[in-house]
Parts: structure tokens; sequence; C-alpha cells
């Protein structure tokens, strides 16, 4: 059965328990506990990925310039409101590794922060299979959730590491002029990698890290995530 079949399978369960449940959350009833748990994760994800935006903002407040919206409430609707994949125009359609990419391309002369939550947001949501909840018979890939979580370290390496031919940092964040004064962005970094690493195993396959060989050797570049 195709994922879209499994999700037209469920919605029909979905139908046919609307008759007599009362004030009980219906939809639960196609969920298993693992779905309960799935729906908890990827609602502590988008948060933090909304919590991420607002914080680059603050310490990057000139990107705004740079974008087709000039406000962060507006960015920040303009990411709920958008469901699926996150692909936008003024990144020309850029998505997932490739929007990250944009973040340290000197040349680049969009909204890095936007960039950044495009790329990680969107990462983030294809490997929850683009869904807001879970419910039975949907999966997930243990290998793209591990695959997301050695991308948000190398994403955080990068930050701290790469810089301009100027010297400057493409994006102001935990340290600036060489003096570390928010930790902030790092807990939060730290809590999107360990949400991942821990659905991962939930999902399976948890004794798999190959990828973390390529983190050691290669830390600077993404790593693509399984199609």
């Amino acid at each position: 059965m195709t994922r879209l079949g499994r999700r037209r399978f469920t919605a029909l369960l979905l139908g046919s328990a609307l008759g007599g449940c009362g004030g009980y959350e219906v939809k639960n009833l196609v969920k298993s506990d693992i779905d309960l748990v799935t729906d908890e994760f990827i609602i502590e994800t988008r948060l933090l990925v909304r919590e991420l935006m607002s914080k680059f903002y603050a310490r990057n407040p000139d990107q705004l310039l740079n974008g087709s919206l000039d406000t962060v409430e507006a960015r920040l609707s303009q990411l709920q409101d958008t469901p699926g994949p996150l692909s936008f125009r003024e990144l020309s359609f850029a998505q997932e590794i490739a929007a990250l990419e944009l973040v340290f391309q000197e040349e680049f002369t969009g909204d890095r922060v936007f960039a950044l939550i495009v790329g990680l947001g969107g990462m983030l949501r294809r490997a929850y299979g683009y869904n807001t909840e879970s419910y039975l018979f949907d999966t997930l890939d243990s290998e793209i959730l591990s695959t997301s979580a050695r991308n948000i370290e190398i994403l955080l390496w990068r930050l701290k590491n790469n810089r301009k031919s100027t010297g400057d940092p493409f994006l102001i964040s935990s340290a600036y002029r060489g003096k570390i004064d928010n930790l902030s962005f790092e807990r939060i970094f730290g809590k999107l990698i360990a949400l991942e690493d821990m659905m991962s195993r939930i999902a399976g396959d948890a004794g798999d890290r190959r990828v973390t060989k390529v983190v050691h050797t290669a830390s600077s570049v993404f790593i693509p995530l399984p199609i």
C-alpha cells in the first residue's frame, strides 16, 4: 500500500469512528502510542525552528532588509502558512541543504536567516514525511532522521567557523567578535539534534550511525538526505 493509500485508509478508519465517541479525541483512535509520541516530536521541532528564526532575526535584523518581507511576524506567518516542502521564489526554490548552502555563499544577497530556516525547517519536515501528525501505517525513515541530526551539527559548526572574506560571520549567533555571549542558540540546536536522534532510535535501526564517520572527516559538508 502506498503512503497516500495508507493515509486514505486511515481517513476511512477515522470517519467510521466518528459516530459514538463523545468528547474523546477521535483522531487518537487511529493512532498508536508511537504516533502520539511522533506528534509531540513534530510539534516541538516546529516550535524550536520558529524560536530559532526569531532569535536569528533579533541578532541579525539587517537580514530583513534583504528579503521579500520586512517583519519577523510576517516571516513567522509565512513559515506557518506554508504546508509541505518549503520552497520559495526568492531563494530560487532552493530547498533543504541547497537552501542552507545559500547562507554561506558570499555572493548571496538575499535574507540569510530566511535561507537558514527554509533549509533547516524543510529538512526536518521531510524527516517526518511532511506530516503535521502521524497515524497508523505512517512510517519514518530512521536514516533520514539520523542524517538530519548530523546536518544540524554541521550547520552549527559552520555558523561558528565559516567567515566572509572580511572575517565577519555570515550570521551572528552564539558569538560575535570572538566573544561568546549567547548560548541559547546552541541549546536550541542541541534540542533539535536530540529529538532527531531519539526519533531515529524509535523509528528503528538505531545502531546504524555510519554517517557520523562523515562528520568527523568532512564536518563542513552537508550530507544529502537519503532518497
